[in-house]
C-alpha cells in the first residue's frame, strides 16, 4: 500500500512556519530570497499568507531549510518534512499525491 502525500497540507504548513524557519537560520528575507531564487517581496507575501506557496518553491525551501540541522529537526517536528516526504523525493513514481 503506498503512503499518500498531500502537497497542499505540505504547503500550508511550510508557510505558517516560515517566518520561524527563517530566523532560526538567522536569515533576513532577501538572503533567504536569493538563496532560493524569488523575490523577497513573493518572499514576504508568502509569510504573510497573500500569496500561496508553489510547490517548486516548497521544495526549494525545503532544500536550504534541511541544510542546517536544526531547521531540519523542526520541519520534522511540525509534520513538514514527513517520512512520506522522503519517500517521494526518492522514489516519486511509486507514492500516491492527493
Amino acid at each position: 500500500m503506498s503512503s499518500a502525500i498531500n502537497r497542499d497540507e505540505l504547503m500550508a504548513a511550510m508557510a505558517d512556519k516560515l517566518v520561524l524557519l527563517r530566523n532560526n537560520l538567522k536569515l533576513k528575507q532577501g538572503e533567504l530570497a536569493t538563496k532560493v531564487g524569488i523575490s523577497r517581496q513573493t518572499l514576504s507575501e508568502y509569510e504573510s499568507k497573500k500569496r500561496p506557496l508553489t510547490w517548486n518553491n516548497f521544495v526549494a525551501l525545503l532544500t536550504v531549510f534541511r541544510e542546517d540541522s536544526s531547521t531540519n529537526d523542526l520541519l520534522v517536528y511540525f509534520g513538514i518534512f514527513t517520512p512520506e516526504l522522503s519517500k517521494y523525493f526518492t522514489s516519486p513514481n511509486e507514492v500516491n499525491t492527493e
